[in-house]
């Protein structure tokens, strides 16, 4: 049973040397990518510090030197959006790493100053007003980010002035066309009624000549009806006084 134990201490002691051993040896891997990647940003070759640096955070996902500095490489190759990421990496371990080391606090106030200038490139000044002024809750005699602060409320404040005033064109604009609209459909209107009052007129001339053909007709028969009329009377009338001469020579005979 002591043997059992003891084998069981060593694994233990063991396991924890390879640990520890590899701890040290990822470590060393870190601050060695860390070194490599300063070495390329001081030559201003950013993209190969970009390579080593991304090493390192391989490594250590939470090394804090390893993401401040990969995001200043991507910051100087204007890979904002990229640089934006790295940095709200550290700033969501802003109290673990203040806590860990009062040193990191200069550290992150300069992450929010670069966050600040990351949203004046983009014109979102409402960004870096917010960034600037967190930059300065941590390092209140920063200058740079003082004047910084200052520029970016201007800008804002010129903004939301200039987007209040295209509102305002945009609403007029919104106006006048409701009106143009508005006026679009009284003529339209006002164009049916006359379209539908010279199909009526149209309608009702070619009526009239039809009603007037009828008419005439009409007039033509009662014409002729009177005319037959006239002549039946007429030769009623002969035939009463042929009659009536022909009764007179009778008499005149017999007489």
């Amino acid at each position: 049973m002591n043997r059992m134990k003891t084998k069981r201490k060593i694994s233990v002691v063991l396991a924890v040397f390879f640990l520890c051993a590899g701890s040290v040896a990822a470590q060393k891997a870190e601050r060695k990518n860390v070194r490599d990647g300063n070495k390329e940003y001081k030559k201003d070759k950013y993209t190969e510090a970009e390579i080593a640096y991304r090493k390192s955070v391989e490594v250590n996902p939470r090394s804090t030197e390893g993401l401040y500095n990969l995001g200043n490489a991507l910051y100087r190759q204007e890979k904002y959006p990229e640089a934006t990421e790295q940095y709200q990496l550290i700033a969501g371990q802003g109290e673990r790493l203040i806590h860990e080391d009062p040193a990191n606090v200069e550290r992150l106030a300069q992450v929010f100053h670069n966050l600040g200038n990351i949203g004046m490139k983009s014109q979102e000044y409402q960004k870096s007003v917010e960034a600037y002024k967190q930059s300065l809750r941590l390092n209140p005699g920063d200058e740079d980010t003082r004047y910084n602060l200052a520029l970016a409320q201007k800008l804002l404040q010129d903004q939301q002035q200039q987007q209040d005033q295209d509102q305002d064109q945009q609403d007029q604009q919104d106006q006048e066309q409701q009106q143009d609209q508005n006026q679009d459909q009284q003529d339209q209107q006002q164009q049916d009624q006359q379209d539908q009052q010279q199909q009526n007129e149209q309608q009702k001339t070619q009526e009239e000549p039809q009603q007037n053909e009828q008419m005439s007709r009409d007039n033509a028969q009662q014409i002729l009806d009177a005319f037959l009329q006239d002549e039946k009377d007429t030769q009623e009338k002969v035939r009463k006084a042929q009659m009536q001469q022909q009764q007179s020579r009778k008499k005149e005979k017999q007489w």
